[in-house]
């Protein structure tokens, strides 16, 4: 692989790079998902967008900005208005919207919530929807609509399977993360018996499922519990009972932390292990002692390890570093301005722009299949260390 040529830019100067690569630049195609998060190539970063003019456009987000899963949303949206941020201000004569759609990861409102943003004749790309139940409930509707979507979050593998024209997804889904779990269990945990949990939602049971099946005979126990509720105890006594080495929940962070701390009450020691759902610091909270040891995996990259892009959210948002999406989330707002930079500002033709994408972005190269799917298949590993969520690295 060849490395590309490190150049120090300020924050505002990458952005604008990412843009004209999608314009026509000649950015090294060398530059891979391994190498795109901490680097910036000479050829892209040299080029600044000029000119671009546009009145009256939008793009939006889509997703739980309140509620249970939040935060999750908020560090989606964060991402977000940091490139339409760094686009506007490059551009004085092309002012992107950003318009909110809060969602609360709830599917029932996500159809109408879906409709409001297509009668909004200004917004021309949606950054989500974030979460994979409302992808399902929503998407048919912005598929008829010609709305593109990109995802940066939504990780079902089913929902690459539904023909719709308008689907983008920013990071790697569940067929891909299930089995590198289940690696992880096999391999670098060495957990001959492995439990079971989800939260039977779209996600959470999708993601268990992949698991379980790639585990086979190895899981000796598996439940679901209703998020909503307070007590557990059913599936934690089947988990004491069966005695395994390592517990895998498929879920989101809130319900995470009080069935971690319910575990650890009863005297289960199994090493818990949970999907990107739980990659808050939410969990942590919730679950006080019971999350440390505690291993999360996401196909998501760590958006502090590209510095550029670090410093920049930091000087946006100050005292914050970027969480969980934040970065995918500005890698699909950047390909939807990049279309706008070109020129395009009508639906149908930022539709077509993004079949042809190609750039690098700050977590991989953006580009996408017919099926929707971004290029690159990597899975990360993170532990909870003394109260916080520390990198381990890619799982191989």
């Amino acid at each position: 692989m060849k490395k590309s040529t490190l150049l120090r830019v300020s924050a505002i100067a990458v952005s604008l790079a990412f843009v004209t690569a999608a314009c026509g630049s000649d950015s090294d195609s060398s530059v891979t998902e391994d190498t795109v998060a901490s680097e910036v190539t000479e050829d892209t970063a040299a080029v600044a967008v000029d000119g671009v003019t546009c009145e009256g456009v939008s793009i939006a987000f889509f997703g739980a900005l309140s509620g249970d899963a939040g935060n999750l949303g908020k560090n989606i949206r964060a991402g977000a208005d940091l490139a339409v941020s760094e686009f506007n201000t490059a551009n004085p004569d092309c002012q992107v919207g950003l318009v909110d759609f809060d969602s609360q990861g709830d599917p029932a409102q996500a159809p109408a919530l879906a409709q409001k943003a297509i009668d909004d004749a200004s917004i021309l790309g949606i950054v989500g929807p974030a979460f994979s139940g409302e992808s399902k409930a929503a998407n048919p509707l912005f598929d008829a609509a010609g709305l593109a979507i990109i995802t940066p979050s939504a990780t079902n593998a089913d929902l690459n399977d539904n023909n719709w024209k308008v689907f983008h997804r920013a990071l790697a889904g569940d067929d891909k993360q299930g089995p590198a779990i289940a690696t992880y269990i096999q391999k670098t945990l060495a957990a001959a018996k492995v439990g079971v949990i989800d939260d039977a939602s779209e996600y959470g049971k999708g993601l268990a499922d992949i698991v379980k099946t790639t585990l086979g005979d190895a899981v000796v126990a598996s439940d679901s519990i209703d998020p909503k509720a307070a007590d557990f105890s059913a599936a934690v006594s089947k988990m004491k009972e069966a005695a395994p080495d390592a517990i895998f929940y498929g879920g989101y962070y809130a319900e995470a932390g009080k069935l971690a701390k319910q575990l650890r009450d009863a005297g289960v020691t199994a090493t818990l292990v949970f999907g990107d759902g739980v990659k808050d610091n939410g969990f942590i909270e919730a679950a006080g002692p019971a999350a440390d040891g505690s291993i999360i995996t996401c196909t998501c990259a760590d958006g502090a390890s590209n510095a550029e892009f670090a410093a920049a959210y930091t000087a946006k948002f100050p005292g914050e570093t970027p969480q969980t999406y934040g970065a995918e989330a500005y890698d699909a707002a950047k390909a939807f301005l990049a279309a706008i930079a070109a020129g395009k500002t009508d639906r149908a033709g930022v539709l077509e722009f993004l079949g042809t994408y190609d750039a690098a972005g700050v977590t991989k190269q953006i580009k996408w299949d017919e099926t929707g799917e971004v290029a690159g298949n990597a899975v990360y590993a993170y532990k909870v260390e003394a109260g916080a969520i520390a990198v381990i690295g890619l799982i191989e």
